[in-house]
């Protein structure tokens, strides 16, 4: 988009050039420097018309879609946008539980997740898993579920970029579905193909894994083990599916809605190993709710467990801490303009 709005304005610009030149250089054949001046001054008049038409906008920072004046006093609505993500979440009743809330969630958490803080790469910030490999890992599978349920949005409301559209999508869902408010600003940019560099694999959590393996993670984005428990507490959200992670089942039975129950199962039901040929996980004497073998660690590990235990027993401390840690989340590695404001 770059390099082809410069292409444009200089297209414009040295058409504009080369007809002033030309008409001047007819009426005068002399060592005239006139040509010379109408040709420069053309082609500040074909960049002026190219700023105009917002051929410029992402080299000035404007607004996409704005020119000249209007968009000094563009407003962009992120309220109309968090209507717009609501009108979608029970929009088909037939996807899962009857809501695409959870799936939400887990694209803000996964575009955010892959933040490394010891070279300041991944997070939210350019929208990376547009792109291949990111797009195809494992651990993403069925978020094309997600991208492709915003993009309406995105086409209604062009203004906003992709990474702060994904990443609005999943504090919407959560309060729509009874949770905390989330903190969020605007502020992200989209990468360009040509700006992407792909992560590597492996950045986000793995569920069959142990507490070293979630401590790695967590401890590489800047978290510490109160906000890894918290952060875990989106599993009280949604389900697992074979064909996308291999595991199976909801760890609650309210998926759709957002609480404390997971802790509340997790503390004061009693799971034992699936037999199955999927990959590891846990279940309860139903059969019908899950755990996966890191959400196990919350209560094996004695520095997780204590956490666990009073995010069980207090919802409101959950609520508080769970809104703080989602919304450092969202914002890890993100450079926010100066004076960028929640919304």
């Amino acid at each position: 988009m770059l390099r082809q709005a410069l292409r444009t304005a200089t297209r414009a610009a040295g058409q504009a050039a080369r007809g002033f030149a030309t008409q001047a250089g007819e009426q005068g054949k002399g060592g005239s420097s006139l040509p010379l001046f109408l040709g420069l001054a053309a082609a500040g008049g074909g960049l002026y018309y190219a700023k105009e038409q917002g051929m410029l906008d992402s080299i000035l920072g404007a607004v996409p879609g704005t020119a000249g004046s209007a968009a000094a006093s563009f407003k962009p609505d992120y309220n109309a946008v968090r209507k717009a993500i609501e009108d979608l979440l029970e929009s088909n009743e037939d996807y899962d539980d009857g809501s695409y809330g959870p799936v939400l969630v887990r694209l803000a958490w996964h575009t955010s997740g892959t933040y490394d803080k010891s070279t300041n790469t991944g997070g939210s910030n350019g929208a990376t898993m547009r792109f291949l490999p990111e797009s195809n890992w494992g651990a993403n599978a069925g978020l094309a579920v997600a991208r492709d349920l915003l993009e309406p949005v995105k086409q209604k409301f062009p203004w906003i970029s992709y990474s702060d559209l994904w990443t609005l999508a999943g504090a919407t869902a959560i309060e729509a579905m009874g949770g905390p408010h989330i903190p969020w600003r605007p502020g992200r940019s989209d990468y360009a193909p040509d700006q992407f560099v792909a992560l590597p694999d492996g950045r986000l959590p793995d569920g069959d894994k142990d507490a070293k393996h979630i401590r790695d993670i967590f401890y590489r984005m800047g978290f510490n083990d109160q906000e890894i428990v918290a952060l875990c507490g989106a599993h009280t959200l949604g389900r697992c599916h074979s064909d996308r992670s291999g595991f199976l089942g909801p760890w609650t039975n309210a998926p759709t809605t957002f609480s404390n129950l997971y802790y509340v199962e997790l503390t004061e039901n009693k799971w034992h190993k699936k037999k199955w040929k999927g990959p590891l996980q846990y279940e309860d004497k139903s059969g019908q709710l899950m755990m996966l073998n890191t959400d196990m660690w919350l209560l094996w590990d004695k520095k997780f467990k204590p956490f666990t235990q009073e995010y069980a027993k207090n919802e409101e401390k959950f609520f508080n801490d769970f809104a703080a840690a989602f919304s450092k989340l969202l914002e890890l590695g993100v450079p926010f303009p100066e004076g960028a404001q929640t919304v």
